[in-house]
């Protein structure tokens, strides 16, 4: 027998677990010893807050960061292969999705070992269900570039693609550069184009708003240090 992937969600910031994943997660991580993790110490607290009785001694831990050697990845799927499942943990939302886990979902594939989804919350997917933009047609686009110049034109570039296809447009951006992407936005963007910050999402101080660009330059938000997804639509 062939041990499984379990695909693992996690919170998406400090408030309690299970006020936000479902009870099949806490079933799933009493029974599971070995886990992929992006950071380790994470991984350990959010394993003991859903499971506190869990012997973190037994806990198998392997990094998969942007400092793992990719020819170790495979190795990582071995207790599989001896018949034990193996847990892929994200550090936030959804593993395999805007995240590291999806090279391990890969090589599970070809390796023939069970690929399970647990149902979790994923930012990206929440940001897009609220924010009255379209959910038929959408694209997720990571990150924009950091230089000022180049990530205006990406917006612009964003905006003829959202218009010409129908299509929202997401994307990311490192916390404390949020008030500087929105003044990027507002002023790239035309006046008429239809702007989503959802920031905080599951939290108790949860914002999202949808509004024009010109509408977003009079708003007086903080968004400093707060996970954010943005979304653009040009109807």
């Amino acid at each position: 027998m062939i041990g499984k992937l379990y695909l693992i969600p996690t919170g998406l910031g400090d408030n309690a677990p299970l006020e936000v994943l479902p009870l099949s997660i806490k079933k799933v991580i009493e029974n599971i010893d070995t886990y992929i993790v992006e950071n380790e110490k994470a991984a350990r607290r959010f394993i003991k807050s859903v499971s506190s009785g869990k012997d973190q001694s037994r806990l198998n831990l392997y990094s998969l960061n942007k400092f793992t050697d990719p020819l170790e990845i495979p190795s990582f799927l071995n207790e599989c292969l001896a018949g034990n499942s193996v847990g892929l943990l994200s550090d936030a939302g959804c593993p395999g999705v805007a995240d590291p886990g999806a090279d391990v979902v890969k090589i599970a594939h070809k390796q023939n070992i069970q690929v399970i989804p647990l149902v979790g919350p994923s930012s990206i997917l929440l940001a897009m269900m609220s924010s009255g933009m379209n959910g038929q047609n959408f694209a997720f686009n990571g990150y924009l570039p950091i230089d000022k110049a180049e990530r205006k034109s990406k917006i612009k570039q964003l905006e003829r693609r959202s218009f010409e296809e129908n299509q929202s447009q997401l994307f990311i951006e490192t916390p404390y550069r949020n008030n500087s992407i929105i003044e990027d936005l507002s002023s790239t963007l035309n006046s008429d184009t239809r702007i989503c910050v959802a920031c905080d999402l599951t939290l108790p101080s949860e914002y999202i708003k949808t509004q024009t660009a010109k509408e977003w330059k009079h708003s007086k938000i903080d968004f400093h240090k707060r996970p954010a997804i943005f979304i653009i639509q040009k109807d």
